[in-house]
């Protein structure tokens, strides 16, 4: 099962209450308060780790939920703080706030309510998805060309991106563990009779999203051999089947090279007109090639569901365009696959003339042939890009 959306419930855990107790020894029998102080709450963090490639584990654990802290004890003895939450998320997870309140760039707080009688205030601010939170929410126009205006300005708030393995993200900080009556003694009070109850965790509804970290993202249309390509460069086995929509969830491989250099390549299922838009689970396919170094456009040059390849080509730029703009800045190589067909090399001279001035690699996936030579020109755009960087 391949999950790479899933929302959550998150809850630090509660600050421990503290306590009202009197020293009470042999020789002292009215002793002065020495009630311990609560302990705080557990925090829940996530924990981006590149041995995972996708959100299954939240799947069946949707609700992540921290130690509370230990309450205060008499003798002056404080509650042990609660035990933090850890979750460990795949490289590339971007998390959203949902249903929140809308904030600014600036940090947002919120005042707990003061505790009435004699249990003294609490009054520090807490600052809800606090820390490093980006709080950057989506305000796009309606006629902008990208499908963020659809979809991202719906999903909330953005929280956090991780991206590097071993990057850390406090998610929901554990509240302040109250504090216990010897805090409050004076001169003129010498017995206080009152402790402070613990704050509450911050807690929400969050939304995870996995958008896959890889060096190249194969687009190309359904049944265009995107998955049998896959399996010719890399030891990927995805199910590979004569009709459309055969990949259903985004597939990794792996190429391998002769002096160990390794590229992570991403077979993304097939986009179809109005992708952009959301057609045929647009969004759901077309997030995961926004971090791809490169793109690769495969073409099923045979035109075997009755399509001509040079409307295919453009159809595929004009739904990447209309998603993110950017896109189309990205490094790209075009490839004609199924040239083993009879029709191929006749529509691959059309192509050319049609569209001039687009370098095409023509391979057979099937067969093998021109695999190799794919490999290479993969390799040295990937390593063209990072030298850029």
């Amino acid at each position: 099962m391949f999950i790479d959306e899933i929302k959550v419930y998150a809850r630090a855990g509660h600050g421990g209450r503290g306590c009202v107790a009197f020293r009470r020894e042999k020789y002292r029998p009215k002793g002065g308060p020495d009630g311990g102080n609560g302990g705080r709450g557990g925090n829940v963090i996530l924990r981006a780790d590149h041995d995972l490639n996708n959100l299954i584990a939240q799947y069946y654990q949707p609700r992540l939920i921290a130690e509370n802290g230990g309450h205060g004890l008499g003798k002056g003895m404080d509650g042990r703080a609660g035990k933090d939450l850890i979750v460990k998320v795949p490289c590339g997870t971007t998390v959203w706030q949902v249903g929140g309140e809308e904030r600014g760039a600036e940090e947002v707080c919120e005042e707990l309510p003061a505790s009435k009688g004699l249990l003294g205030t609490l009054s520090r601010p807490v600052i809800r998805y606090a820390g490093s939170v980006q709080a950057l929410e989506y305000d796009l126009s309606a006629d902008t060309p990208s499908a963020l205006a659809g979809s991202r300005k719906s999903r909330g708030i953005l929280v956090t991106d991780l991206l590097g393995h071993g990057q850390e993200f406090v998610l929901c900080r554990g509240g302040r563990g109250g504090l216990g009556n010897r805090n409050f003694a004076t001169a003129v009070r010498q017995t206080p009779r009152f402790a402070q109850p613990g704050e509450p965790g911050e807690e929400g509804e969050f939304l995870f999203e996995l958008r896959i970290m890889a060096d190249v993202g194969l687009v190309g249309y359904p049944n265009a051999g995107k998955s049998t390509l896959l399996t010719a460069i890399s030891r990927a086995r995805p199910k590979i089947a004569p009709y459309p929509f055969t990949t259903l969830h985004p597939q990794i491989g792996i190429v391998e090279y002769p002096d160990y250099r390794r590229l992570v390549v991403c077979d993304v299922p097939g986009l179809i007109a109005g992708a952009h838009q959301n057609v045929g689970l647009g969004h759901a396919f077309l997030r995961h090639i926004e971090r791809c170094k490169i793109l690769v456009l495969l073409l099923d040059m045979a035109g075997t569901d009755h399509r001509a390849p040079w409307d295919d080509y453009h159809q595929l730029l004009k739904e990447l365009e209309l998603y993110d703009p950017d896109l189309m800045a990205r490094p790209r190589l075009v490839v004609a696959n199924k040239l083993d067909e009879p029709a191929a090399e006749e529509n691959l001279k059309k192509f050319k003339r049609r569209i001039r001035k687009t370098p095409v690699l023509s391979i057979a996936a099937a067969f093998g042939d021109g695999v190799d030579l794919l490999k290479q020109r993969l390799r040295e755009a990937v390593e063209k890009v990072e030298g850029q960087d």
